[in-house]
């Protein structure tokens, strides 16, 4: 089944319920909540404050949202009592399912209006979003929609701002289920050791830093007495290969899921890597997470008020002129600095790493991952 087919699947169911959209009333009550979406693993992660205020608020409301499927094992456990549900366009029983698991009291569609359509075709009966959404008939479904608020906000709290309420409580480390523990023993052998994480890979190589430098970490780390160790997604073995070509360190890269890439953070002394979704994996597991912000806003993607307790820091260099686009999910929101420019359309590329990255110095990281470690003795 192609995206395209799912697509018209989705609209498809959605039209005669938005041909009645005038005859829509917010619900009194509301005892079942969809949060709508597809989004990357960090952005999905994103979504926990929305979570804990939705419980806090309805405290015995069944609540679902929509996952990508290499997500979902993150949610076995049911954090918040939310239930994920495996979606992909391009799946058909995934979209079927979704479909035929309303009708919901209330929708909220997180990041990308197009699922509007899917939480309307899925029998919501009040949808709310942030509205601004391009192009325009992404945001006809909503019932409500919200502007971005005019003051610098982490989008994490701002994702929970789509319901009323005062601000959740603050993320503790008990708050999100363990999932299953399926590290292989010899892995966890070779875990017995104290060790630190070391994440190259990134959504985008404008994100990357470059390879010498991950190198030269690795043998800082090794300097003072730990185990450098790497991870990566399916697509970064090469990437590992690359920085180390003999293979000096142990990789995990492409052969655990994310509930293994869990426990391999739990047990390790911190995580270095870009701003990308594992970071914010680092800040629900609570291992000292060190990130390296280029063309990301560390204050966008940061830990924000929900996350003001974890041991995050951010690396980055606070004026960096071309991080200079005002949009976040194809909202153009004032405050925004950013930059979403790719290896092409990058003023600042430097032939294999973007020069914002290139400014985040061996001795600028390997001082606060110092910082780190010597917290955690």
């Amino acid at each position: 089944m192609s995206r395209l087919s799912g697509r018209i699947r989705i609209i498809a169911r959605a039209l005669p319920k938005l041909a009645l959209k005038a005859f829509r009333r917010r619900p009194s009550e509301v005892s079942s909540v969809l949060i709508a979406h597809h989004l990357l693993l960090g952005d999905t992660l994103l979504l926990t404050p929305l979570l804990a205020k939705l419980r806090f608020r309805y405290p015995n409301a069944r609540i679902a949202l929509t996952c990508p499927k290499p997500i979902v094992p993150l949610y076995a456990g049911r954090p918040y009592g939310a239930v994920a549900l495996p979606f992909d366009p391009r799946d058909h029983r995934s979209v079927v399912a979704v479909l035929k698991s309303g009708p919901y009291d209330l929708g909220i569609v997180a990041g990308d209006n197009r699922h509007a359509w899917l939480a309307i075709a899925a029998k919501c009966r009040w949808i709310v979003g942030h509205g601004g959404d391009t192009p325009a008939w992404k945001n006809l479904p909503l019932d409500e929609s919200h502007p971005y608020p005019p003051e610098p906000a982490a989008w994490a709290d701002i994702a929970a701002t789509l319901i009323d309420g005062p601000p959740p409580r603050r993320y503790r480390t008990d708050d999100w289920p363990t999932p299953a523990n399926t590290l292989a023993p010899a892995d966890a052998a070779l875990l017995a050791q104290p060790y630190v994480v070391l994440h190259p890979g990134a959504s985008t190589s404008v994100k990357r830093w470059p390879h010498e430098r991950w190198r030269a970490l690795a043998e800082w780390v090794e300097a003072r007495g730990y185990t450098p160790v790497w991870s990566g997604g399916p697509g970064e073995v090469e990437l590992i290969r690359a920085i180390d070509p003999q293979s000096r360190h142990a990789s995990f890269a492409g052969r655990v899921g994310l509930a293994e890439l869990w426990h391999l953070f739990a047990r390790a002394r911190a995580v270095v890597c870009p701003d990308t979704g594992v970071a914010h994996l680092g800040r629900m597991v609570g291992v000292p997470t060190l990130t390296l912000f280029g063309p990301g806003n560390a204050m966008i993607h940061g830990a924000g008020e929900f996350w003001r307790d974890a041991p995050f820091k951010p690396v980055t260099i606070v004026d960096m002129p071309c991080r200079d686009e005002p949009f976040i999910f194809r909202r153009d929101v004032s405050w925004v600095r950013r930059c979403d420019r790719n290896e092409t359309t990058c003023v600042a590329w430097r032939g294999d790493h973007a020069e914002c990255m290139g400014r985040l110095s061996l001795d600028a990281v390997s001082a606060a991952l110092e910082e780190m470690l010597a917290k955690d003795l």
